[in-house]
Formats: C-alpha cells, structure tokens, sequence
C-alpha cells in the first residue's frame, strides 16, 4: 500500500511555498518561492497582488514539492491551504479576478477619513463586534475601489481572501473560513460568520459574500484545470485552511485557551488563546476566531521583522551572502556566529522599527538606531545585527503585557515557530527577554503543518484536530532563560519604551518618516484617533 501524504500551500507575504508532509507530521518536502507585493505609484500605500504572476509561483511550488519528495501526485491525500491574513481579492460573476492587495495596503487613507468623520464612534462599534478596527480590515478598501474604482466595484460579485483564493484556482469553488475571514472585519466574532450590518453601515455592499465553513471542512475536489496548473491528481480532496497564525498555533499544538505562540516571520504575531470571542475595552490588541471551533486568540503584531532582517542582510551583509554562495552555509547563520560575541543590551544599543501594538490608533515611528558610539571594536555590523533580534524581542515583551492588561492572563511558556525559530540565537534572546521558558517545534514550518493537520483532518486521516496535533507535534528544544541576561533586558526594555515614544513624537510632528501608519491616522487625525 502506497505511502500517503498532506500537501499545504502557504502564500505567505515574502513568498509562497508548498509543503509535503507525513501523515506523523515529518515533513517531506518544501518548495519557495520568493515574491514582492508592488506599489501603484498613483496609490501611495498601496501593494498590489498580482495574481497571474503569483499563481505561476504557487504552481511551481506546488509541482516542485511533489517532485522533490519524489512520490507520485496520487499519494498526496489531501491539499489544504494557508495564506497571509488581511489580502483580499475581488472577483467578477464569472469568477475572474478582478483586484486584488495584499496585506498591509495602506492607500486608503481618504476612505477612512470618511468613515471617522461620517461617525466618530463607529470604528469602536465595529472593534466590539468583529474585534478588527480600519487599520488592516477590508472594510476601507472596498470604500476605496468603491470611490476610486467604480467599474471594479460594480463588476465585483464574490469578496475572497488568499487562502480561500488558492483553493478557488484548484478546485473553482469560493467558501471562506473564520479564522481568515474574521480579519476582514465584516464578521460577527461569537457567532463566526458575516455581519452584513456591518458593511451596510459602511456604505459597502451586503451581496458579495461567500458561504462560510468552518476549518476543516472539505471544499470540493481538485478540478481538471487545478490539475493541469499544478500537476495534482484530478479528484485529490481540498480542504479549507486558514490563516497564518491560526494555522501555525494549530501546528505546534496552541489549541485550547490560556496556550501562547510568538510566529517569527515577515511580521511577528504574539497569539494568546481564549475561550471567548471578548475584545479588549480600550480596542488595542486584535481578536480573531482560532482555526479551532469554540477558541478565538488575542493578538499582537509587530510589523516587519522579517523584512528588517532581509534589508539588513542585503544592504550590509555582502561577505556573508558572499561566503554563502561560496559554502551553501545560510548567511544568517554567520552572522549569529558573530553576534552570539556581543553581549546582551549591545553595549546599550537599541533600535526602534515597529512598535508595540495600539489597534485603534497604529502607528510606527521612524526606523532608527541609537545609543552607538565610534569605536569600530564594539560597534560594527554584528552589534547592529543583534540590536535587530533584541528589538524584536522587546516588542514580544510589550505584546505579551498588553495582552495580560486586556485578559488578566499570562502564559508560563511561549512557544515559538516560524523562520525565525530557525535561529538558537533569536530563541534564546526571546527566552532571556521574557524570563520565560521558549519552547521551538520541530517542525520549523508551523504553519503549514497546521494546514496539513487540518488536510489529514478534512480527509479523515486523523478524526479530530486534536488527534491530528498528538500525531505530529514534536518538540525540537527548549530554550530556558539566562536570569544575568535577563536582568539586562529588563533595564533595557523601559529604556527602549521611552526611546520608541521620543522617536514617535518625531513622527508625529512629521520631521521623520514612520515605518508604516495605519490609514486614515496622517490625513484625517495627525495626532490619532484617541
């Protein structure tokens, strides 16, 4: 009898990849792709998806993966996708694609100005409903192409996020699912489905909704044109996915209350797990629904990380990326060899890129590094380097107290995933920042093993998803805090807090230009919305 696998698809927001996984959760294969999300240079703020582009990288991904695990299409039991949260596509009668951005869009400002002057209190109503605010939710952007794009909007029959997107090209079926669909902000949180009152209120159509089901479920079949993109087996069952950080809490075991997940990626997402689908009253940290019926998760993002790391390896790495291609050794591994030397607090060296998460005014001041001094010895490019990780670090800090003041909750363990894990120096500065154990999966691909499970699930591999995470959650190591160190950080992070706020107020003032700001913030309110 042949062997069976669970294939995942992540269109993630550097890139796509799929991934080949055991039914006990060993992964087989991976497959990446890189890809950037371009600016409209008419939208400042905007970052377009383009779909023709992105579906060939997918499909390359997908026909690598099988080809790499050197198995047969016909082995693979189920396909389940996983994709950045917030992006969305909008499609005509026909099922075309017709717009689409991806997640941090920002070129609706305008859109969100009206909707703050039409009623100052209604952002706030919304958060208490669908635990979203204007900052990353669809609700602005539909305004926008409503305003900007009337031709679109008026041809625009069926709304869809990027994961129900993938699912829709292999099998030509749209259903949405909560844990992706309840970052649109047009979903009602305790009962998981669209809030149609919401998007009235808004001014948006009330018609272009899909059908709603929960993770899990079974979507349709890979159909004949699916097969003939990807090389799939016509007929392979496709199950709805989710999220990201859903998807990555169920792949590393995250999926009853009171359980916490940092996901270490292009953004940061601390997920904290609830039992209810309650907001914060002061509407500053997101609730989604869990991949998981009957959980929601609090959470905190820090805005680009991943992508910090990437600049910085590109602008100032050359003779790593150089030995890199010389040896096959990942640059970022040399470099951690380096700054392993420096010690904590670098000096008392800090940098400043995306700060701690305040949901309904989102702001970020302008990047910066400080506190340096000119002695070449102690401050060269590795202490930079690990100023990056440190920040990071902080800002989890930061995440993890919001959350608490929200639930009066707090974990005693932090589990930690995604390609960030990857580094034993990031996981212990993590550890040693929060004084808390760090626990790393195995599979560093956590999302995309949660995907997988939910694949195994759908196809009635495993018959929970609770059986499905005893079949192939495994720990690779646990990262207990240096209490030296720690100490360190704790001076630090008041330090840093008050160093990020000076650097906001520069900002503010519009001296210094933020990393990102939320739309609406600059044009409508410059000094925020409360």
């Amino acid at each position: 009898m042949e062997e069976k696998y669970l294939m995942a698809i992540d269109a993630g927001t550097g890139s796509v990849r799929a991934v080949l996984f055991h039914t006990d959760g060993t992964q087989a294969s991976c497959v990446q792709q890189e890809w950037e999300h371009k600016e409209d240079p008419r939208y400042p703020g905007s970052m377009d998806f383009d779909w023709v582009q992105n579906w060939k990288l997918a499909c390359e991904c997908i026909r690598g993966a099988v080809r790499e695990a050197g198995i047969l299409p016909e082995q693979i039991a189920a396909v389940s996708t996983t994709c950045m949260r917030e992006g969305i596509v909008l499609y005509d009668k026909e099922g075309n694609e017709i717009w689409a951005c991806a997640n941090v869009d920002a070129r609706s400002d305008d859109e969100v100005g009206k909707l703050i002057r039409m009623d100052p209190e209604l952002e706030k109503e919304i958060y208490r409903k669908s635990g979203q605010t204007y900052a990353l939710g669809a609700l602005p952007r539909l305004l926008w192409v409503k305003d900007k794009m009337p031709q679109i909007y008026e041809k625009t029959a069926v709304l869809g996020m990027f994961n129900d997107w993938l699912i829709r090209k292999l099998t030509g079926r749209e259903v949405i699912e909560p844990s992706n669909g309840s970052t649109t902000g047009i979903f009602d949180l305790k009962s998981r489905t669209w809030d149609a009152s919401i998007a009235e209120r808004c001014g948006i159509r009330s018609d272009i909704f899909p059908p709603v089901a929960e993770c899990g479920t079974v979507i349709a079949p890979v159909n004949g044109k699916g097969a003939e993109d990807t090389g799939l087996k016509e007929g392979t069952p496709v199950v709805a996915g989710g999220g990201d950080c859903q998807l990555g809490a169920v792949g590393t075991g995250a999926i009853r209350p009171d359980q916490a997940a940092v996901f270490g990626g292009s953004f940061w997402q601390y997920e904290f797990n609830t039992a209810s689908g309650a907001t914060d009253p002061d509407c500053r940290v997101r609730v989604n629904c869990h991949a998981v019926p009957g959980v929601w998760q609090y959470e905190a993002l820090a805005f680009k990380p991943g992508l910090v790391m990437r600049w910085f390896r590109d602008a100032f790495c050359q003779p790593e990326l150089e030995k890199s291609r010389i040896t096959g050794e990942d640059p970022y591994d040399l470099m951690n060899q380096e700054a392993e030397k420096i010690p904590a607090g670098c000096y008392g060296m800090m940098c400043a890129f995306s700060d701690v998460m305040n949901f309904i005014n989102w702001r970020h001041a302008s990047p910066t590094f400080t506190g340096f001094e000119l002695d070449p010895e102690k401050f060269n490019r590795y202490t930079f380097y690990r100023a990056v990780l440190e920040n990071t670090a902080l800002l989890v800090r930061g995440h993890m107290e919001l959350v608490r003041e929200a639930t009066g909750n707090m974990p005693s363990e932090i589990i930690f995933a995604g390609g960030a894990s990857k580094s034993p120096l990031w996981s212990q500065i993590l550890s040693d920042v929060l004084g808390m154990p760090v626990k790393v999966p195995a599979v560093r691909e956590a999302t995309a093993l949660g995907a997988a499970i939910l694949a195994g699930y759908g196809a009635g591999i495993y018959e929970s998803i609770e059986e499905g995470v005893e079949k192939t959650v495994r720990w690779d190591r646990t990262y207990e805090p240096d209490m030296e160190a720690h100490r360190v950080y704790e001076d630090l992070y008041g330090v840093w807090r008050k160093v990020y706020a000076a650097q906001l107020e520069l900002a503010d003032q519009g001296l210094t230009k933020p990393l990102w700001t939320a739309p609406g913030l600059q044009t409508a309110f410059p000094a925020g919305r409360c």
